[in-house]
């Protein structure tokens, strides 16, 4: 399995005319995401960022022209309505993964999707404090319920997309809480937070997250 992603900018005003302009052409772009292999497909929003993510079979790179140029028609129809964070057919650089048991079974998954920008300089900073993560679990597993987590990048912007197992999920403990805390308060240094996750933790109001489209 290959992950992809991608992210797009609103243009100011634009959010109604996207939303139109998705809704009409999303059957044939659904049908069109099955024949091109794109599986577990879903854009999500917050404040003006949106953020694709989906996987595949097969590096992007091999896609066939024409396989493409349905995708360029809707983006044509879509340029003014939205700009490009990311780089058009290839993946933003993964910082974080833990991928651990992917479940086929997503009725019984939730996901968290969170976005945040980084401070001026902090991409390197970032990308190291979640390799000492990845290090420091070594080559075990995670059984869950984390399923299914990456940690994205592009143009300045942070887009985490995790898939949680709901059938192993549990109360957080006291320790688990504090650790969040110590974590969160660190991670303050160098990223400001778009979506409302840590607003337990900082008292700050920010966008909830929502599912635009999705095909699984």
């Amino acid at each position: 399995m290959i992950r992809n992603s991608f992210a797009w900018r609103l243009k100011p005003g634009m959010r109604e005319a996207f939303g139109r302009i998705l809704r009409e052409n999303w059957e044939a772009i659904s049908t069109h995401l099955v024949i091109c292999g794109f599986h577990n497909f879903s854009v999500w929003n917050a404040e003006d960022l949106l953020f694709g993510y989906f996987e595949t079979d097969y590096d992007l790179a091999e896609l066939k022209e024409s396989r493409k140029e349905p995708f360029r028609e809707w983006n044509r129809k879509l340029s003014d309505c939205i700009d490009w964070i990311s780089e058009p057919w290839k993946a933003m650089r993964l910082m974080y993964q833990d991928f651990g048991i992917v479940r086929s079974e997503k009725d019984l998954i939730r996901h968290r999707v969170f976005m945040t920008r980084l401070k001026p300089g902090m991409e390197e900073e970032y990308k190291r404090r979640h390799d000492a993560l990845i290090e420091a679990r070594g080559e075990k597993i995670t059984p869950g319920p984390d399923s299914n987590f990456s940690i994205w990048y592009a143009g300045g912007y942070i887009f985490g997309y995790d898939e949680i197992d709901t059938t192993m999920e549990r109360d957080r403990t006291q320790a688990d809480i504090d650790a969040d805390i110590a974590w969160e308060t660190r991670m303050f240094e160098i990223m400001d937070w778009i979506t409302n996750d840590v607003d337990w933790i900082s008292g700050e109001v920010h966008a909830p997250v929502r599912l635009i489209c999705q095909r699984r």
